[in-house]
């Protein structure tokens, strides 16, 4: 079995067609790898822009691209993905997260009309397989490539923010955290409808403590010191897009807040819950309990 690791740069570009901003990309960069891990292929290809008329400075800072060189592309969108296509082959495609899977369903339906992605047979999100594999990540916060590579200690090198240049530094964090028997789990099948509801399902975090999704009793901590189950003491508050509450252990007395994300994804409700320590003792705290914004019962 192959694996293509594809990373792809897009430029916000205003459309007067669809009177919305698209992802318009303007760079493919990929590398393909063999069962043993080795780089058997590369493609690179920069594309002619057709909705954008300039570059946002932000992108060009970050990619270090003009916009005189895209104009100068050799390829258009669909010549780079039949090109892209070709180069894929029966390979599995995987991505740094599903947004770059996301930004070529929108460039496909824009300008073919497409609603699929008919060369693209087996899948897999790159990041949640990392995450699983080194145990981080959560519904707040999604591991990001240069952060996961840091926790690999590998060095960062060659162009950041360019295609092909982060294509290779994917490919040497999942070479760093290959397991056949656990990747498996993680390539999902892209011939039928089922995949483009889940990948096009938008998740969200509730924020609402009334919304009848959120299941209360799921809603409790055990105390990290002695484990013993923590009464509540005040009510559920919207902070940071979560719900927090002052909890306190009834057998070790100890004291903190829990925070608890609620988030709505495609497979149900997903309950991610935090302990947040008190803070400090100090002379306008001297209690050592949690400050007001902490605890207002909203």
């Amino acid at each position: 079995m192959s694996y293509v690791i594809l990373d792809l740069e897009w430029n916000a570009a205003f459309s007067k067609k669809r009177k919305k901003y698209i992802n318009e990309i303007f760079e493919f960069g990929a590398v393909k790898i063999d069962d043993d891990m080795n780089i058997i292929g590369e493609f690179a290809v920069l594309i002619r822009p057709v909705i954008g008329k300039f570059m946002n400075p932000y992108v060009k800072k970050l990619t270090n691209i003009t916009f005189d060189e895209l104009k100068a592309a050799e390829h258009d969108f669909q010549s780079a993905m039949r090109s892209f296509a070709d180069f894929l082959g029966d390979s599995v495609l995987m991505t740094w997260s599903t947004s770059d899977l996301l930004a070529l369903l929108e460039n496909q339906s824009y300008f073919t009309g497409g609603e699929r992605l008919n060369f693209m047979k087996r899948y897999c999100d790159l990041q949640s397989y990392c995450e699983h594999c080194l145990g981080v990540g959560s519904a707040s916060r999604q591991l990001g490539l240069s952060a996961c590579a840091e926790l690999l200690s590998i060095p960062v090198e060659g162009d950041q923010h360019r295609a092909l240049a982060d294509a290779q530094l994917s490919h040497k964090c999942f070479k760093a955290l290959f397991r056949k028997s656990v990747l498996d789990e993680f390539i999902e099948d892209t011939t039928d409808d089922e995949f483009y509801r889940k990948l096009t399902f938008k998740s969200k975090l509730i924020t609402d403590i009334r919304n009848p999704l959120v299941d209360r009793s799921k809603m409790f901590f055990d105390c990290p010191e002695c484990g013993a189950r923590c009464v509540q003491k005040s009510k559920w508050n919207v902070r940071s897009r979560s719900f927090k509450a002052f909890f306190v252990c009834p057998e070790c007395k100890k004291e903190f807040a829990g925070q608890v994300y609620v988030k709505q994804k495609y497979e149900g409700i997903v309950f991610t819950k935090k302990i947040v320590e008190p803070k400090p003792q100090t002379e306008e705290n001297p209690d050592n309990k949690l400050s007001s914004s902490d605890s207002a019962d909203n």
